[in-house]
C-alpha cells in the first residue's frame, strides 16, 4: 500500500480553498497571527492521502465501509494534536508545523543572500536597491500555504527539502530583474544544516516567546492570585497521607507559583544559539571562494541580526546542547504542574474544592452524580506525553556521530509534539483551576477531627522549659490513640510551665496553629517576581 501526497486532490470539506494565503508576517514579529482554518481541523497544507489499494485491501483491513478514510482530516489525524485537539493547540501552527519550517527556511536564505549584499569583496553579489529589498522583503512577509506546497512539490522531485526551498526560491525571484541576476548566490557556501540550524532556533525561540511564555506566565498569576484569596483558609497538612502540622491553602498555592516561577526563569535564560560555518564547520568552501573576507566575523554577524546567538565551534550541525537544557527546563516544568495536578485532585476527593459544573456536561456515562476532575487528569496525562517526547529529544539531540548524522532531522520534526502537548496541559490546567470553589467548612471539619496535631506545639514548649521526655509524653498520649479538644486541654493544664505558656498553648486549635503562612502566602507575588 503506497500513500501519496496529492496537491491537486482536495478534502471536499476543506475551507477555505488551496489558493488562500497567509495574513503578511513581519521576518521581527514575535506576535501570533492567525492561520487559516484546515479542514475539519484538518491538516495544514491540505495535501490529501490517498492510498492505492483493492478493495478486497481495504475490506479486509476496514472491513465494508461506507465512509472514506483514505483523506487527511480532524477525524482521520494520527496524532490527536492534529484531530481532536487541534482548536487547543494551533497557535502553535506558525511555528512547529511543516509550514512553519518551510517559511524560516525561506526567511534564513533570503536574508543571507541580503548579507552578502552588503560584503563588499563580493563585488558579483552588489548592494540591493530599495526596490528589490522591498520585493525580497515581501517573499518572506507574503509566504502563504500555496507556497509551501510549491516547495514540497519541488521536494517530490529534489528528495532534499533544503533544496527545494532553494529551486522555489530561484524561480520565485526570476520576475524580479535586479535579484535575477544573482540567483546562484541562493544557498551560497551553505550546507542543509546551516539553514535548518537557524530555522528551528527561530521556531523554539518564537513558539516560546509568542505562545508558551505567555501561558507559563497566566498558570503562575492564577496561583499567585489563589495564594493570596486563600491566605487565611486554614488547610490540614497531610504528610505520608496521614494528619500533619496545618498549614493555609493560600500557602499550598503559593509554593507552586515559586516553583514555576524558578523554572520559568531557566528558560528563559536559555539562549537559542546558531551556527552558519558550511559543510564540517570551518567555512572551508567560504574560504576558497572568497580568501579575503573575515567569514567567522560575517557569520556571527548574520546570527545574531536573526536574534539568535552565535556558536563558533560546531562539526556540520549546531550541537543542540541548548535544545537540551531547554527540553530538560520544559520537563521540569511539566513535573511541577504534573505536582499540582495530583495535588488539587487529592484535595478535590477530600471534598475541599468543589468544582463549579457546567450545564449540558456529563462526568459519567453510568452514574449521573459524578462531577470528576477531567480537566486536571488530562492536564497529568499530557504532561506525561509530552515529557516523553521532550525527554528523548533533549537525550538524543546533543549526540550525532563525527562530524553528523541524520538522525537528528527526523527527531527535530517532532519538537511539535512535546511543546504542544504541554500546551494542550496548561490549558486543562487553567481550565480547571476556573472551575474550583473552596469549601470551607469541609476544611474546618477536618481540622477539628484533628487535635493531635497539637502535639507538635506542645512537646516543643516543654523543651523549652525543660520538661523531661517531651518527645516521649506526647507520642505516649497520641500516638495510635483518639485525641479530643478535652484530652489535649487536660494534658496542658497538668503541665508544670509557666502560667503565661500555658494559657498561650490552651488558646491553640488546629486551625490557628499555622505559623507564618498567612504572610508566606500574602507576599508570594514579591517571591515569585524575584525569581
Amino acid at each position: 500500500m503506497e500513500l501519496i501526497a496529492s496537491s491537486s486532490t482536495f478534502c471536499p470539506v476543506a475551507t477555505p480553498p488551496l489558493t488562500s494565503s497567509l495574513p503578511p508576517r513581519s521576518s521581527s514579529s514575535t506576535a501570533s497571527f492567525p492561520f487559516p482554518p484546515p479542514p475539519l481541523r484538518g491538516c495544514a497544507c491540505r495535501a490529501i492521502l490517498s492510498t492505492h489499494t483493492t478493495q478486497k485491501e481495504k475490506n479486509g483491513m476496514l472491513g465494508a465501509r461506507s465512509y472514506d478514510l483514505d483523506q487527511l482530516s480532524g477525524l482521520t489525524a494520527l496524532s490527536p494534536l492534529d484531530g481532536r485537539y487541534w482548536g487547543k493547540v494551533k497557535e502553535l501552527t506558525p511555528f512547529m508545523s511543516e509550514y512553519g519550517l518551510i517559511y524560516y527556511r525561506v526567511l534564513v536564505e533570503i536574508k543571507w543572500l541580503l548579507k552578502l549584499s552588503q560584503i563588499p569583496e563580493i563585488v558579483e553579489v552588489p548592494s540591493f536597491s530599495e526596490d528589490a529589498k522591498s520585493y525580497l522583503q515581501g517573499v518572506i512577509d507574503g509566504f502563504s500555504v500555496s507556497d509551501a506546497l510549491e516547495i514540497k512539490n519541488i521536494e517530490k522531485v529534489t528528495n532534499h527539502d533544503v533544496k527545494a526551498v532553494e529551486y522555489f526560491l530561484k524561480q520565485k525571484c526570476q520576475s524580479n530583474a535586479e535579484v535575477a541576476k544573482v540567483l546562484e548566490f541562493f544557498h551560497f557556501a551553505c550546507t542543509s544544516e546551516d539553514i535548518n540550524n537557524l530555522a528551528h532556533g527561530l521556531m523554539l525561540k518564537e513558539a516560546m516567546g509568542s505562545v508558551m511564555f505567555p501561558i507559563m506566565d497566566k498558570i503562575i498569576k492564577s496561583f499567585c492570585n489563589m495564594a493570596k484569596d486563600n491566605a487565611q483558609v486554614p488547610m490540614l497538612s497531610r504528610t505520608h497521607g496521614q494528619p500533619a502540622s496545618p498549614t493555609t491553602l493560600g500557602k499550598e498555592m503559593a509554593i507552586f507559583a515559586v516553583r514555576l516561577s524558578r523554572e520559568r526563569k531557566e528558560l528563559s535564560q536559555v539562549e537559542c544559539l546558531g551556527k552558519f560555518a558550511g559543510a564540517v564547520g570551518n567555512y572551508n568552501a567560504h574560504v576558497v571562494a572568497y580568501p579575503d573576507v573575515n567569514w567567522p566575523q560575517i557569520a556571527e554577524e548574520f546570527v545574531k541580526s536573526l536574534g539568535l546567538s552565535f556558536n563558533p565551534y560546531v562539526p556540520q550541525i549546531e550541537t543542540h546542547d541548548y535544545m537540551a537544557k531547554l527540553f530538560h527546563s520544559l520537563i521540569q516544568f511539566n513535573n511541577i504542574l504534573i505536582d499540582f495536578d495530583r495535588d488539587v485532585w487529592g484535595y478535590i476527593s477530600l471534598g475541599y474544592f468543589k468544582q463549579i459544573t457546567k450545564a449540558g456536561e456529563i462526568g459519567s456515562s453510568t452514574m449521573p452524580h459524578k462531577v470528576n476532575p477531567i480537566d486536571f487528569e488530562n492536564s497529568e496525562g499530557n504532561l506525561g506525553v509530552a515529557n516523553g517526547g521532550l525527554s528523548h529529544l533533549s537525550m538524543k539531540l546533543p549526540i550525532s556521530r563525527w562530524q553528523r548524522d541524520l538522525t537528528d532531522s527526523t527527531v527535530l520534526r517532532n519538537m511539535g509534539v512535546g511543546i504542544g502537548h504541554s500546551l494542550l496541559a496548561y490549558k486543562s490546567t487553567l481550565q480547571g483551576i476556573g472551575k474550583l470553589q473552596v469549601n470551607e467548612a469541609r476544611l474546618s471539619e477536618d481540622l477539628k477531627q484533628c487535635w493531635e496535631v497539637l502535639a507538635e506545639p506542645i512537646q516543643t514548649v516543654m523543651r523549652r522549659y525543660g520538661v523531661p521526655e517531651p518527645y516521649e509524653k506526647l507520642k505516649e498520649l497520641t500516638r495510635g490513640r483518639a485525641v479530643t479538644k478535652e484530652s489535649i486541654r487536660d494534658f496542658i493544664e497538668g503541665l508544670d510551665i509557666p502560667e503565661a505558656a500555658k494559657t498561650n498553648l490552651l488558646k491553640l486549635t488546629p486551625d490557628t496553629y499555622i505559623g507564618a503562612a498567612v504572610e508566606l502566602a500574602r507576599t508570594v507575588e514579591q517571591a515569585a517576581d524575584l525569581l
